[in-house]
């Protein structure tokens, strides 16, 4: 009986031994698993963190990267704008200097036109007056041309006064014959034969083959014969016809020397 009861002791013992080793056992093996599960949490709260701070790093390198870029963009955009304000000034200077320069242009040419309308007024031009072609300076063509329509219109008077004058004046002009001639008839018509015929000799002796020397020579004989120089004018009247055959004026003259018979 008692040893029954040892044993059942011994056995009760045994369980309690057993079970308590069990239980320490499991305990152990709870808190391996609660240390493994905390480093584990502990590890995965750190990547997290990491993560976080990383992305959140990102996040503003990113805000900051954009705000940069923006201001750059706006930098680039106010750069742009400034640029089209310098051309678009640019370009208007550069219309304000070509139209500056077409005005300059032009009053240039104006100027270099009215300067040559002016220098033409004093440069020695070619005429051609009774069929000789000569240079002269244009007031001298004006001053003839003047004397010759006072002579056109019958004012015989200024008009002698006007080619002794113009004669006087330029002693070795182109016009010099023409106007002997018409200062010549000038006189002829205000019946100063005598002034008359020494101007009509001197344009036959200064050209004896001007286009009016058959004329002039002529107008001489008409004058003898009106002065009672008759002998004079006969020899005048053949001189002419001998010189100038064929002319108007020597067919003239032989008429003339028909009547006188």
């Amino acid at each position: 009986m008692l040893m029954r009861s040892f044993l059942l002791r011994a056995t009760a013992c045994a369980c309690l031994v057993l079970a308590a080793s069990s239980a320490s056992a499991g305990l152990f093996d709870d808190e391996e698993a609660r240390r493994a599960i905390l480093d584990l949490r502990q590890r995965i709260d750190a990547v997290r963190q990491d993560s976080d701070k990383k992305s959140a790093e990102a996040a503003q390198r990113s805000s900051e990267e954009g705000a940069q870029l923006r201001r750059s963009i706006l930098d680039l955009q106010n750069q742009l704008e400034t640029m089209r304000a310098d051309v678009a000034k640019l370009r208007g200077q550069n219309e304000q200097l070509a139209r500056d320069l077409s005005d300059s242009q032009r009053r240039l040419k104006d100027a270099s036109v009215s300067l040559d309308d002016r220098l033409r007024k004093f440069e020695p031009m070619s005429v051609t007056v009774d069929g000789k072609e000569f240079l002269a300076d244009p007031a001298e063509k004006r001053e003839f041309d003047a004397n010759l329509a006072l002579f056109r219109k019958g004012d015989f008077a200024l008009a002698t006064n006007s080619f002794v004058d113009f004669l006087n004046r330029n002693p070795q002009s182109g016009y010099r014959a023409s106007a002997l001639f018409w200062l010549g008839n000038a006189q002829y018509a205000n019946k100063d034969c005598k002034s008359a015929v020494v101007n009509f000799r001197s344009l036959v002796v200064l050209a004896p083959s001007h286009v009016h020397a058959p004329d002039a020579m002529l107008t001489i004989a008409n004058c003898q014969l009106e002065s009672k120089e008759t002998k004079g004018g006969r020899k005048t009247l053949e001189e002419l016809m001998s010189s100038y055959p064929g002319t108007d004026a020597a067919n003239a003259a032989k008429d003339r020397l028909g009547r006188l018979k």
